[in-house]
C-alpha cells in the first residue's frame, strides 16, 4: 500500500485530509486489530510532514520530506513502540533477552521532552509523535505523556493507535479527539483479501473475525494448514492428544493456543446462544460437540487456556504441555463414545 489507505477508510481520510488547521494536537485511532489502524497513522504523519501533498492530501513521495520518511530518519516524526524499547535493551544487554517487550517504557516518554522542544526542520512545520500501542503505555510512561499533552508544545501532534482503549488512562483519552477506526464490510474484506493472493479467503477472514489483515498474517494464509487442526479438535472426545500433540507445537505455541482458544469461544457461544464468530464453515461440527460437552468442565477449560496463553513463549516443554491441554479437552465430552 504506497501512500493510499485502504478503501474502507477513504471517507474518514477525506474528513481528516480536509481538517487542516482544525485538526486537534493529539488524536486517538482507536478500533480491532487487523483493519489497518497503523499504517493509516503512518500514512496520516507521512502526509502531514509532506511539503507538497496532492489534492487528496496524500504524501507526493518525492520531495526530500518524503524521502526523509521512507528511510525512517525524518528529523520531524517519533515512532514509540515497545519493539524499539526491546531492540536497546537488547543491544545493552544481549544474554538477557526474553523476547519482544510488552510495555513503552518511561525512557522513551521522556526522551520525547528534547525532540519536541526543538523548531521543526522547517518554517510552519509539524512535529509529529506517533505511538503504537497506545495500551502499552505503563502506568510511569502513561503518566509522563500525560503532562505532554496537557501541555502540548507548538505545533507538536501525537497519534495514538490503540486496539484496548479501556486500557488507556481516562486522563489521556479526554485529552484525544477520539476516532472510530472503520471496519471493512465483508464484501470489501473479501475482495481485498483476494486482491492479495489469499486462498480461501472466506474461512481466513470468519477465523481473523472479520480482520482482513489479520487474516492475510494468519498462519501464512494457509487454510489448509489451520484445517488440519480444526479438523483434529472437530473429533471431540474421539482426537487422539499424543498424536494431534506434535501437529499442533510444529506451528509454535502461541499459534496452537490461539487455535485452542478460538474452538473454544466458538464452542461455548455455540452450546449458549447458536452464535459462531470464527469457524462459520464448521457450524455442524460445533453443533455436534456443543450437545456432548459439560458446560462446568468447559468453562474451567477456558480458564486454563487464558492462563497457558500468559506462558506461550516461556522455553517449556511445549509437546507435552500441548499433550496435557488435548487430553483435557477430549474429556469435556461426557456423553461422546470413544472407539
Amino acid at each position: 500500500m504506497k501512500d493510499k489507505v485502504y478503501t474502507w477508510q477513504n471517507d474518514l481520510w477525506r474528513q481528516l485530509a480536509s481538517a487542516g488547521d482544525r485538526r486537534h494536537h493529539a488524536l486517538l485511532l482507536r478500533g480491532k486489530r487487523g483493519i489497518g489502524k497503523f499504517d493509516f497513522a503512518v500514512q496520516l504523519s507521512k502526509a502531514l510532514l509532506c511539503e507538497v501533498p496532492d489534492a487528496r492530501g496524500f504524501a507526493c513521495d518525492a520531495c526530500p520530506s518524503c524521502n526523509w520518511f521512507n528511510q525512517s530518519n525524518h528529523p520531524d516524526y517519533r515512532l514509540l513502540t515497545p519493539e524499539q524499547d526491546a531492540a536497546e535493551d537488547e543491544d545493552a544487554a544481549p544474554a538477557k533477552k526474553t523476547g519482544k517487550k510488552s510495555q513503552i517504557s518511561i525512557s522513551q516518554v521522556r526522551e520525547l521532552g528534547d525532540f519536541l522542544e526543538l523548531a521543526s526542520h522547517r518554517s510552519g512545520g509539524v512535529r509529529i509523535v506517533l505511538i503504537h500501542p497506545a495500551e502499552a503505555l505503563n502506568a510511569s510512561s502513561a503518566n509522563a505523556l500525560l503532562k505532554m499533552l496537557e501541555e502540548p508544545p507548538p505545533s507538536a501532534m501525537f497519534i495514538l493507535v490503540t486496539h484496548q482503549p479501556q486500557k488507556l488512562l481516562p486522563t489521556i483519552m479526554s485529552r484525544c479527539h477520539k476516532i472510530d477506526m472503520p471496519v471493512p464490510t465483508r464484501q470489501d474484506a473479501l475482495a481485498w483479501l483476494e486482491q492479495h493472493g489469499v486462498a480461501e479467503a472466506e474461512p481466513m477472514l470468519e477465523y481473523a473475525g472479520g480482520s482482513p489483515l489479520a487474516a492475510r498474517d494468519s498462519l501464512d494464509n494457509d487454510a489448509g494448514k489451520l484445517s488440519e487442526l480444526w479438523k483434529s479438535l472437530a473429533r471431540g472426545a474421539r482426537m487422539d492428544a499424543f498424536s494431534s500433540a506434535p501437529q499442533f507445537v510444529s506451528h509454535g505455541m502461541e499459534i496452537a493456543i490461539t487455535v485452542l482458544q478460538k474452538w473454544v469461544y466458538d464452542l461455548l457461544a455455540t452450546r449458549l446462544t447458536g452464535q459462531i464468530r470464527y469457524h462459520a464453515s464448521l457450524q455442524g461440527a460445533l453443533q455436534g460437540l456443543a450437545k456432548s460437552v459439560d458446560l462446568g468442565l468447559l468453562l474451567d477449560y477456558q480458564r486454563k487456556l487464558d492462563e497457558a496463553r500468559k506462558s506461550a513463549t516461556h522455553p517449556l516443554n511445549n509437546e507435552m504441555q500441548l499433550e496435557s491441554l488435548l487430553i483435557q479437552y477430549t474429556q469435556l465430552f461426557l456423553t461422546q463414545t470413544k472407539p
